[in-house]
């Protein structure tokens, strides 16, 4: 077993705290991608609306989450000690998961897979954005 990402906070009010930190941080990383595209300030004005920016911030909150992967084993034993109740996304039958649960939520997600780690860590954090922390920020 291991973990992808440092972020796990302890507490909504940690996450709200990292969450704000990141919409000046999203301005600047949209605006240097339109940039990158060769956008005109016209085009800018018309594209790049709120919520661009808005996603732009939840997908870099998301890929700072911590996330433990390991075999299916290593998460049931997990899972019967877990106090969250847990949503399982994907198939019964495969060998890995990836979960995240923060400390101070009622529930948990994760996501299984059998080959593709990061395609399960980075839907999982996708998950987990919009299933336990849009209502906290």
């Amino acid at each position: 077993m291991h973990t992808d990402g440092e972020f796990l906070p302890a507490t909504a009010a940690a996450a709200r705290d990292r969450y704000e930190q990141l919409g000046a941080r999203a301005q600047v990383v949209v605006k240097a991608v339109a940039k990158a595209m060769a956008f005109d300030g016209e085009e800018y004005n018309e594209r790049v609306t709120s919520d661009v920016i808005e996603t732009a911030r939840e997908a870099m909150f998301g890929e700072q989450l911590q996330v433990r992967v390991g075999t299916r084993a290593e998460f049931e034993a997990w899972r019967e000690e877990a106090a969250q109740s847990v949503e399982v996304i994907g198939a019964d039958n495969v060998g890995h998961v990836a979960w995240h649960a923060p400390p101070f939520a009622d529930s948990a997600v994760a996501a299984t897979f059998q080959d593709e780690e990061r395609a399960a860590v980075s839907t999982l954090r996708r998950q987990a954005v919009a299933r336990i922390y849009l209502d906290v920020v």
